[in-house]
């Protein structure tokens, strides 16, 4: 069965008494280039394993499947699950695991991942995106719930994955990947962790039913935590001192940091200036660098 062909998707949705859900951010890909350009830039090797976040009716995990070791497909839709394990017999497809669940709840160690040869692959709906790339992102659980560097605290934290290639709107691309003076917290929290890149640009004509906003794929490399990112303290103080920062995004970041920080504004003029930082820039303009900077001289 043709998976790209607008018609057969209806069809077999209307077989399975199914329909796309605007809550899951169900959007199925019609566009054979698009799916053709995720495979190659997973560039997937015979033993890896792909975590495979919403597969839908799975016009992605068989292509994923001929590529991959193992597919572990997480679905929460329960007639999305009946239909993929129908279509996977009739392919004939034996490297599938098909898990019904919200992959926020899930105990992903169950699954043994290893990081040196698994990674994700998911098209995520814009209310997900950022409790997802922690979830994957934060091998260490933070020291605080009062620290919420992207969400809520989240339990049972799977391994990092060797890396993350991700469909998302493309405003929420932009805003991931941004580079000073257009920072926000998810860019500095997703750039703690790692080296986001976009990789294309994917037209909403390439979906049915049609999404009203334009999407992306990137590309999230976990970096190799060394020096004062392996310290959850240390993170504890970095995720505190940029929410701080950011807390009024259009003040200047002294204010902010004296303010909620009850510090002297002179002294924080200061430390400041100690780390080659104006005492009138905005959050916005600070690198990830400044923020790990400050967050170092502060404990000294």
């Amino acid at each position: 069965m043709d998976l790209m062909s607008k018609q057969n998707i209806k069809n077999l949705l209307k077989k399975y008494g199914a329909r796309p859900s605007k809550r899951l951010g169900q959007n199925f890909l019609i566009d054979r280039s698009v799916l053709r350009k995720i495979i190659e830039s997973a560039e997937l090797k015979k033993e890896d394993v792909v975590l495979e976040i919403g597969p839908g009716i799975g016009t992605l995990t068989q292509e994923l499947a001929k590529r991959a070791k193992k597919i572990i497909a997480v679905e929460k839709d329960r007639k999305m699950c009946e239909i993929l394990k129908d279509l996977l017999e009739c392919w004939n497809v034996g490297n599938v695991e098909i898990v019904k669940g919200d992959i926020l709840k899930m105990k992903l160690p169950n699954y043994q991942l290893q990081t040196t040869n698994y990674k994700l692959i998911a098209n995520l709906p814009y209310y997900i995106v950022s409790p997802v790339i922690r979830k994957f992102l934060e091998s260490v659980e933070v020291e605080s719930v009062e620290v919420k560097p992207l969400q809520s605290p989240l339990r049972s934290k799977p391994p990092q994955p060797k890396e993350m290639i991700l469909m998302v709107q493309k405003e929420v691309a932009q805003r991931i990947c941004a580079r000073p003076p257009n920072m926000s917290i998810l860019a500095v929290s997703v750039q703690f962790y790692s080296k986001p890149e976009i990789l294309f640009y994917v037209s909403r004509n390439s979906f049915w039913p049609q999404p009203k906003v334009d999407s992306a794929i990137i590309k999230i490399t976990p970096k190799k935590p060394r020096g004062e990112r392996v310290s959850p303290s240390f993170r504890n103080l970095f995720f505190k001192i940029v929410r701080v920062g950011f807390s009024q995004p259009r003040k200047q970041v002294v204010n902010n940091l004296s303010k909620i920080l009850k510090l002297d504004k002179e002294e924080v003029k200061k430390w400041l200036l100690k780390n080659e930082i104006k005492p009138n820039q905005r959050a916005e303009t600070l690198s990830v660098r400044d923020w790990v900077n400050l967050a170092n001289s502060y404990r000294e």
